[in-house]
């Protein structure tokens, strides 16, 4: 049965890891409440690949 209501998946994506050059990406993937937060989210999250904290924003 599904869930009902205004929450929604969405996927973070890392903004810093494009600009190294570096191989694969960093993503996480939430939820959130689109009648609360109806713009796209940014979260300070964790990059394995970088080994800092980085912004990730969500991607369509």
């Amino acid at each position: 049965m599904a869930k009902k209501g205004n929450r929604v998946q969405v996927i973070l994506e890392c903004t810093e890891h494009k600009e190294s050059g570096q191989p694969g990406t960093s993503r996480y993937i939430t939820t959130k409440n689109k009648k609360n937060t109806p713009d796209r989210m940014e979260i300070k999250k964790f990059n394995p690949i970088l080994k800092k904290m980085t912004v990730h924003k969500e991607i369509k």
